[in-house]
């Protein structure tokens, strides 16, 4: 996540956190909005939907005017002063599985541990798929807040239950946009959203509606970047999301259900062709 060029760094540089750290660094470069670039990246995206340093750039490429107000909002809370105390940095937590395991069966801990481990994914691979694309680091809140919004997205899958297939990741974006407006949100959510609709071809699976949902969803459930993760984690799954506002995913079950009658894999969209339809492009 960026903020956006609309920013004045030497405005928020004095900003500090009451253990000195800057609101923003002013070495921190202003990141400026190329739009040509994301589209670049997004189509490398496609072909290879594995590949999350395109979607980082994509972020780069598209900074929002509301990332500044919504950090400093944040961490220059009483609440944010909490987190930051409490859970400097999140993977350790996240990915320490044996300690998660303790607490009760049904809470959303179990159901995120059960998640990362049968995609063989981690919250220390997230970070590492970040660090590739080189970008230079800063001790300043900007940063934290930013790590945190990363760090959160597998949470948001266990959360809204949306699988990592095709339609289930552009639906955690769109939930994340209305968490964290972002037009990086809406570009790979929406197109990506257009290009699995091209995929299946003849299909009626509603798949705008299943993305729209999500993106009311992340509207309307409080923004998880400014809860603490640890009492999260420790609540049962199915109280978590009442208090959240997460109902069930009805239009992306939907789809799923279609897509089965006619014979398509969604997880596997390119390698699928709908009966008695031509083969996607």
């Amino acid at each position: 996540m960026t903020e956006a060029s609309s920013v004045d760094p030497a405005a928020s540089a004095v900003e500090c956190a009451r253990d000195g750290t800057p609101l923003r660094d002013p070495a921190r470069p202003v990141p400026k909005y190329r739009p040509l670039t994301a589209i670049h990246h997004f189509r490398e995206l496609l072909k290879d939907k594995e590949d999350t340093s395109h979607v980082f750039r994509i972020f780069e490429a598209l900074p929002h005017k509301s990332f500044m107000p919504r950090v400093r909002e944040l961490t220059l809370s009483e609440q944010g002063e909490r987190l930051r105390a409490e859970e400097p940095y999140l993977p350790p937590i996240l990915d320490d599985h044996e300690t998660l395991r303790k607490l009760p069966q049904g809470t959303v801990a179990h159901a995120y541990c059960d998640f990362m481990e049968r995609e063989g994914l981690s919250a220390a691979g997230l970070v590492a798929e970040a660090d590739k694309l080189g970008r230079p680091k800063y001790d300043d809140l900007v940063q934290w807040f930013g790590f945190r919004s990363r760090d959160t997205h597998d949470l948001m899958h266990v959360l809204t239950d949306y699988g990592r297939d095709a339609l289930g990741e552009q639906c955690v974006l769109l939930f994340t946009y209305g968490q964290q407006p972002s037009h990086g949100h809406l570009l790979i959510g929406y197109a990506g959203a257009w290009n699995i609709k091209k995929m299946t071809g003849r299909s009626k699976a509603p798949v705008y509606k299943a993305v729209r949902q999500a993106q009311r969803t992340g509207t309307a459930c409080p923004a998880l970047v400014g809860m603490s993760i640890r009492e999260l984690l420790a609540m049962p799954l199915d109280e978590a999301r009442a208090k959240l506002n997460i109902p069930e995913p009805h239009w992306y079950r939907e789809c799923h259900r279609m897509w089965k009658e006619e014979g398509i894999d969604p997880y596997d969209l390119l390698g699928s062709e709908p009966k008695g339809a031509p083969a996607a492009a």
